[in-house]
């Protein structure tokens, strides 16, 4: 029997490869469900790169309690020495895009995600004890400051510096990042 064919409501479809035109060779009917639905799915099949975090890596593993804490946590997967929870960490630059170098002057980020039979924790940091803001209105305007211009596709150190110098709050970071600590 040959393989049956659905569109994305699961009705079957007999010629997933042709479409419907105006007699034999003449032009494509916007009627043709199947073409529709096959150019939609198409057009939306790309998973866009992340805002921020965007270039990363990360593990699997398993993260085993050594000592005991009950006094001082009532957490579930941390209730007695021994017992292991599943875990995910990330490592990345913040504004750093994929392909970018790992050696830019960019705080680092760092995730860890516990699977815990309470649901899942997830604990974010980033490699620097301050931000770059202090008020999270700010931080959309911030983060297009670290990426590429739209119009010119290119890196624009200008708007880089024009809002940290509007925004004193940015300096300790700024010191951080521009210091040895900030590769």
């Amino acid at each position: 029997m040959a393989p049956v064919f659905t569109n994305s409501n699961g009705c079957p479809i007999n010629e997933p490869f042709a479409t419907q035109r105006v007699g034999k060779h003449g032009p494509l009917l916007l009627q043709d469900f199947n073409l529709i639905d096959s150019l939609a799915h198409f057009d939306r099949e790309r998973i866009p790169e992340r805002v921020v975090h965007a270039k990363g890596s990360g593990a699997y593993g398993v993260f085993e309690v050594t000592d005991d804490i009950t006094d001082v946590c009532g957490a579930k997967f941390l209730e007695s020495v021994g017992k292991k929870t599943k875990i995910f960490t990330r490592f990345s630059t913040v504004g750093g895009e994929n392909g970018s170098a790992d050696t830019a002057r960019d705080p680092r980020g760092f995730s860890t995600k516990f699977y815990t039979e309470e649901g899942n924790l997830d604990l974010v940091y980033n490699n620097t004890p301050v931000f770059f803001i202090r008020d999270p209105s700010k931080f959309p305007h911030f983060i297009h400051t670290q990426k590429r211009n739209p119009e010119t596709h290119l890196k624009d150190p200008n708007m880089f510096w024009d809002y940290l110098t509007s925004n004193e709050e940015s300096v300790h970071q700024v010191m951080i990042l521009f210091s040895d600590r900030g590769t």
